[in-house]
């Protein structure tokens, strides 16, 4: 199965691909998981530990990718949260800051960002300057139009090999493990 792909076809969900995802695992692993997610939305804070157990149990049998879809209608920090963790990626710390962010979700105004950045060791002034001046827009907006060409709505919205898991977060492990077998 090819995953690597230069853009985000219009008709269906992109499995991860190494070139354009943050992922956790190995890209051909037999289970994919995607998650369009907000670090301020209270069901993504609460799927977030869900998946990290995840992860743990399955191993290299999942690649996990997230993917940004700030809800910026109800969650006014959310934009500028997900274009942090991008800034910490171009430092070699995108999943350090999402972890950060996920477990610090009531205080993500741009001095919180700031002093997470400073926390894992980046230049926080890059950082914030990065978020101020747009640098990462792009690249969150992409990811949202990549979810809501895919039928994203609301977050979290989870993909489990490229279909869009429906149930709740306590049926996710049993789904993943049907659809990785």
């Amino acid at each position: 199965m090819k995953r690597e792909t230069s853009s985000i076809p219009s008709n269906a969900l992109t499995l991860p691909a190494v070139k354009r995802d943050h992922i956790q695992g190995l890209i051909d692993a037999p289970i994919a998981l995607v998650e369009y997610g907000d670090y301020e939305c209270p069901f993504c804070g609460q799927a977030y530990p869900i998946i990290k157990a995840i992860q743990e149990r399955l191993g290299d049998r999942l690649c996990f990718a997230f993917r940004n879809f700030p809800l910026i209608n109800s969650h006014p920090h959310a934009q500028h949260a997900a274009e942090a963790a991008e800034a910490a990626g171009t430092q070699g710390k995108f999943w350090k800051m999402h972890d950060l962010l996920f477990e610090n979700q009531e205080a993500l105004d741009d001095e919180d960002l700031a002093e997470y950045a400073s926390t894992l060791g980046l230049d926080a002034n890059r950082l914030i300057g990065e978020v101020l001046a747009g640098i990462h827009t792009a690249r969150v907006r992409e990811d949202f139009r990549s979810g809501a060409r895919g039928g994203v709505n609301g977050t979290p919205t989870l993909f489990i090999n490229g279909v869009r898991h429906e149930g709740g977060l306590d049926t996710l492990l049993a789904a993943l493990i049907e659809r990785g077998s």
